[in-house]
């Protein structure tokens, strides 16, 4: 009888003994860290080098989001092939950089997430004239995450410092670590743009790019109507004279963070308007005493709190806020079904198709078409029903919110189709039943991004 082999170590039973791959090498500046451009001498000489060099130039700026009320720039970083790296601070000039907008004239910007950066470079007077963007690049050609140190580790192979991400970038004199992950932050963005036009044309997807870009040039941030509604529990409060109450608050609070260029969280949390709003205390010691209302500005600007929930305690029920924010578009799609049975066939309809669209193109669905926008064109599409008619119409009507051409000749198709086929199913079964369930996708809630919420 042959010997019974040694028990295993407990210690290495199912443990993968497969080696992890070694880190990607750290990104490091290839021209060290040069100075701060702080002086209109040095503004000068940054300007030259600028100006006389070639290609494309790498831009980013740093905000002080999270610190500041304001979105205002406090540092842009430069990099073009033959002018190296250079560091501006737009604080010292007055956020006026007219001669860097001069040296700049007529060059292609390269941006990481362009519309997070273009409003503010855009108030010191920069402005491009034509522009690509790495973050919707990679939308564009299907990667699931498109941050660029994601993006230079799958791309480059190289790995980015992100500990500052976070920092005070209104922090003065700025430190000199906080300036080297600022700088590394355009190190390699031309290299990225070069693989990224590469891939584009591979795929096919470079006049998408191309219509994209353009369209970037002339962005400008949403003004959000009833942006107090968006105060992080809000939805709890009952009645209209409480929601009244949190309006008045985030007013009041907003007012406060804009004269004193603090985020409004500073001044107060979200928290403590709810708590606020939901007791309704017109006295200072009563809103003091309000579980929930804490914060470093609650006792400090206590007088006009107060003063706004007495203002709302006398206001007539009509010009109190009402519980649903009222829109110019369609309602949401859940209640389609209810309202409009056909048009919620015919959104169910394009929505599958779309999303089917989505994966055999790698193109995440918001990118493919805007979602409000779809939403519109489903609940109110043209009156025709002629193939051809209906398919121009409703190229023209997407058109007109927006969509860029490369987008209206690839959801058109199934527009159409979705639009022919809800009214097909309304004559030959009942829609009085229709559900938002009932679709090819089941799986994906209504209030998906295409639904446009």
């Amino acid at each position: 009888m042959p010997p019974e082999p040694p028990p295993e170590d407990d210690e290495t039973v199912g443990i993968d003994e497969t080696p992890e791959p070694p880190p990607a090498p750290l990104l490091v500046l290839r021209d060290g860290l040069t100075g701060l451009v702080d002086t209109p001498e040095l503004l000068e000489e940054a300007c030259a080098a600028l100006a006389t060099a070639t290609g494309p130039v790498a831009i980013d700026a740093e905000r002080a989001s999270g610190y500041r009320y304001s979105a205002r720039a406090y540092l842009i970083q430069l990099r073009r092939e033959g002018a190296g790296t250079w560091l501006i601070d737009p604080i010292a000039f007055n956020s006026h950089l007219p001669m860097l907008q001069g040296a700049l004239t007529g060059t292609e910007w390269i941006l990481h997430a362009a519309t997070q950066d273009l409003p503010c470079l855009r108030e010191v007077g920069l402005e491009p004239a034509a522009l690509f963007d790495t973050e919707l690049a990679g939308r564009l050609l299907g990667y699931p995450r498109v941050g660029l140190a994601t993006l230079v580790e799958e791309i480059l192979g190289q790995r980015m410092r992100k500990e500052h991400s976070a920092a005070d970038w209104s922090t003065r004199p700025l430190p000199t670590p906080w300036l080297e992950y600022a700088a590394l932050d355009v190190e390699v963005l031309t290299e990225l743009r070069t693989h990224m036009i590469a891939e584009l044309e591979t795929s096919g997807k470079t006049e998408w790019a191309r219509q994209e870009f353009e369209n970037l040039l002339d962005f400008e941030p949403t003004v959000r109507v009833d942006a107090w509604r968006r105060t992080s529990g809000v939805h709890r409060l009952r009645g209209r004279r409480a929601l009244g109450a949190a309006r008045a608050m985030w007013e009041t609070r907003d007012r406060i963070a804009a004269e004193r260029d603090v985020t409004p969280g500073r001044i107060l949390p979200d928290a403590a308007i709810v708590a606020a709003a939901a007791a309704m205390p017109t006295e200072k010691g009563a809103l003091l005493r309000t579980k929930g209302f804490h914060g470093r500005g609650a006792e400090r600007y206590v007088r006009q709190w107060v003063a706004a929930l007495q203002e709302v305690a006398e206001m007539a029920e009509e010009d109190l806020p009402s519980k649903a924010p009222r829109g110019d578009g369609p309602p949401h799609p859940r209640t389609w079904a209810e309202r409009d049975p056909v048009a919620a066939v015919r959104f169910q309809l394009a929505r599958a198709s779309i999303l089917a669209m989505s994966v055999d193109l790698s193109v995440p669905v918001e990118n493919l078409l805007t979602p409000d926008y779809l939403r519109r064109a489903m609940w109110a599409p043209p009156a025709t029903r002629d193939p051809g008619a209906l398919a121009e119409a409703l190229a023209a009507q997407l058109s007109s919110y927006g969509a860029r051409p490369w987008q209206t000749d690839l959801v058109t198709p199934p527009l159409v189709d979705a639009v022919l086929g809800a009214d097909e199913r309304s004559q030959s079964e009942p829609l009085d039943s229709v559900d938002e369930g009932d679709s090819e996708d089941p799986s994906v809630d209504p209030g998906d991004s295409l639904s446009g919420t």
